[in-house]
């Protein structure tokens, strides 16, 4: 059984909990020394005290005033975990809560349900509900109907191919920023996998773009 999460923490995955921490600074202010001129000739240097300042005040104005870490839903915690990026380069949460929903579902060829799905299943999925877009249910007739981009284009959203048989393209994922991509493995289900991974690298096809898809639903950070 898994240790309760302290109130104010958020577990998001994997047993990892962020808990906000305030800490207060002090920080020493040394004056600058006097110069006293007696009647006589000499020169007499005063060293002032140094004096301290609390920053507490401003640590408690940054308090107050919330993150976009601490603002975060514990599902984009979990994809700049998986992503290896900042919550605030993380795809829409639309999409984010999309794909979420399907991460973990088991590989079945030719499933479209939560029991079991594929990798164009996938997709068609996730692009109904996110753009409500209805892509060709194979993959190779996805990479088809695509407008073919450079990788160096690629967005949240666009479509990865690739060859994984041999005989052209017969795997298809989501694309969802810094090299990450979503999709359903043969071997573990739906789960998030890099471009520039060894086998994914070696089979890797290209990219392509549905125009004009729009997120359904938006939500902001």
């Amino acid at each position: 059984m898994s240790s309760p999460v302290p109130a104010g923490s958020a577990r998001f995955i994997d047993e990892i909990s962020v808990t906000p921490q305030i800490s207060s600074a002090t920080t020493e202010v040394k004056a600058e020394p006097k110069v006293v001129l007696t009647n006589s000739s000499n020169v007499n240097i005063i060293e002032s005290p140094v004096e301290k300042k609390d920053d507490n005040v401003l640590g408690q104005f940054m308090a107050s005033r919330p993150s976009d870490v601490e603002m975060a839903s514990s599902i984009q915690f979990k994809y700049a975990v998986l992503m290896n990026t900042e919550v605030e380069s993380l795809p829409s949460r639309t999409l984010l809560e999309n794909v979420d929903d399907w991460y973990g579902v088991r590989y079945r060829t030719g499933g479209n349900t939560k029991s079991g799905i594929d990798c164009s299943g996938f997709t068609v999925a996730v692009y109904a509900s996110v753009y409500g877009i209805m892509l060709p249910r194979v993959s190779r007739e996805q990479y088809r109907t695509s407008r073919k981009i450079s990788t160096t284009e690629l967005e949240e959203g666009d479509l990865v191919f690739f060859n994984t048989n041999g005989s052209g393209v017969s795997h298809v994922g989501i694309y969802l920023g810094n090299n990450k991509f979503i999709h359903a493995s043969v071997s573990k289900g739906v789960m998030v996998s890099g471009l520039f991974e060894p086998y994914y690298l070696k089979r890797y096809v290209g990219a392509g773009r549905i125009d004009n898809k729009q997120v359904v639903t938006n939500y902001t950070f």
